[in-house]
């Protein structure tokens, strides 16, 4: 006797369909946009408060929140006087392509050249579920320690910018930035690295020229595509 056993559909092919989708909005209204991941308390907020600051007046920011409960971080973000909406996700340890997708009736996207995805707080789902981003970055923070890249190897491959966080802590915590960097590009010789803290504003000019070019290159394909 022959058993059949059926086989479920992949949540991450279904995931990708709708990702594609996403993907296909925010082209059309000329956005860039970018998944930005951690683990909790690396500074995912911190930074995002720190970059509308840097860019509020040349560039239209918007920010989806996501967050397990709570909205906490979007009331920090709001307070920034930039479009903002909260994602809860009742549990999920990340944000998949759907939950995108059921926000942006929420945002108004034709006013918006910016959009920043602040991800659950993790270092191993967000990474394997697509939201129709144009890339992803992720925070490390120097008191999570230099031996990250060695665990969580997915985060940094799928990555294309890591940004290494709270440098002013660097006298008090052990950890080697040097060996930090060494590994993540071990995993991924493309990563772009800022080393940043969000409390003195360190490096952060260099990653808010950084996002300048990134959409100052998407207008630019706009552009070109209509001509």
């Amino acid at each position: 006797m022959t058993l059949k056993i059926p086989v479920v559909r992949d949540i991450l092919a279904a995931n990708e369909r709708l990702a594609e989708d996403n993907r296909r909005i925010f082209r059309q209204a000329g956005l860039f946009v970018i998944n930005l991941m951690s683990g909790p308390g690396a500074g995912k907020t911190s930074l995002l408060e720190r970059t509308i600051d840097a860019l509020r007046q040349e560039i239209r920011m918007g920010v989806i929140e996501g967050d397990i409960q709570s909205s906490y971080d979007a009331e920090r973000i709001g307070q920034k006087g930039v479009q903002v909406v909260q994602l809860n996700t009742g549990g999920s340890c990340h944000l998949d392509g759907n939950m995108i997708k059921s926000s942006l009736d929420a945002l108004d996207l034709g006013n918006l050249d910016l959009l920043m995805v602040e991800n659950v707080g993790n270092l191993v789902c967000p990474a394997e579920f697509n939201l129709g981003e144009d890339m992803k970055a992720m925070i490390l923070s120097v008191a999570e320690g230099d031996d990250k890249p060695l665990k969580y190897p997915l985060m940094f491959q799928e990555s294309r910018v890591l940004l290494i966080n709270k440098i002013d802590l660097l006298p008090y915590v052990e950890c080697d930035v040097g060996k930090m960097r060494e590994r993540a590009l071990q995993l991924n010789a493309d990563l772009e690295i800022f080393e940043v803290s969000c409390r003195t504003g360190e490096g952060l000019d260099s990653w808010a020229d950084w996002l300048r070019q990134r959409v100052s290159d998407r207008k630019a394909e706009l552009d070109g595509a209509k001509t």
